[in-house]
């Protein structure tokens, strides 16, 4: 017989097991299946998570939909949240085809304690090498599996060439990645190869007025100790992207991580 007794001890070791298995399965976005962290509520702030090794080891595996082959990480961040958002899909990829809107793009600096420009000058290219430059990449130039490159200098490891990939275009869902396609440095010493700075978006309408956001961005497990350790920074550069797809002020009080 299940006693009061018993239970006082029986719930909370459930609800550290749940606790934990969703620690172990790692990030799971939406695709046929719940995703971990599950949607906030639509006027909620983005749940925000930077994920440890020892949530589940060293070479996490990355789901299959994310397209990522390369085990492990040094830094993992997900951007989970729900905005209310009335353009259709095609606006939608208008604006993230427009490239040269990211320059001025703010974050909070946790290490200067004020908002910075994060994204100094960007736009876009009609190819992999640097200086060919282009206008913003239109929707109809926007299709599955086509590489799109811009260029975008940040304040920490200045000009570097990214390609972005549209993955999925639909009325209801928009899925595209973005991974750095140049060596990035950081007073002249390289910290991440090609390849080693990936992130994955999915944008799905919920309704006529409201979308749902679920982020995924990583450097990998080999990147260097200088972009290491720093979770507060990813979290706020994280939201930052988040901010601005959503329509939402970059800068706005409060912060994600002080």
């Amino acid at each position: 017989m299940i006693t009061a007794h018993t239970l006082r001890f029986v719930l909370p070791a459930m609800l550290l097991c749940q606790a934990h298995a969703s620690a172990q399965s790692g990030p799971q976005p939406p695709c046929g299946q719940d995703p971990v962290p599950s949607y906030p509520g639509l006027d909620d702030p983005p749940i925000v998570k930077s994920w440890s090794k020892s949530d589940f080891g060293h070479d996490w595996k990355p789901p299959a939909c994310t397209g990522w082959t390369e085990p492990g990480f040094s830094t993992l961040v997900t951007t989970v949240a729900r905005f209310r958002h009335t353009p259709d899909a095609e606006d939608m990829l208008r604006h993230i085809g427009a490239i040269s809107e990211l320059a001025g793009l703010r974050y909070w600096s946790t290490t200067r304690k004020q908002w910075q420009v994060l994204i100094v000058e960007a736009h876009a290219l009609t190819g992999l090498q640097a200086g060919q430059r282009r206008a913003d990449f239109t929707p109809a130039e926007m299709k599955l599996g086509q590489a799109l490159y811009f260029e975008q200098a940040d304040n920490l490891s200045g000009q570097a060439i990214y390609r972005m990939n549209l993955l999925e275009a639909s009325a209801d869902r928009v899925v595209f990645s973005v991974e750095n396609m140049s060596t990035m440095r950081y007073l002249l010493l390289p910290f991440l190869h090609p390849g080693e700075m990936q992130s994955i978006y999915f944008l799905d309408r919920e309704s006529d007025n409201n979308w749902r956001y679920y982020s995924i961005m990583r450097t990998g497990r080999n990147a260097n100790r200088l972009i290491a350790g720093n979770e507060a920074s990813a979290v706020n550069r994280a939201v930052a992207f988040y901010r601005r797809l959503a329509g939402i002020p970059a800068d706005q009080e409060p912060p994600a991580a002080r």
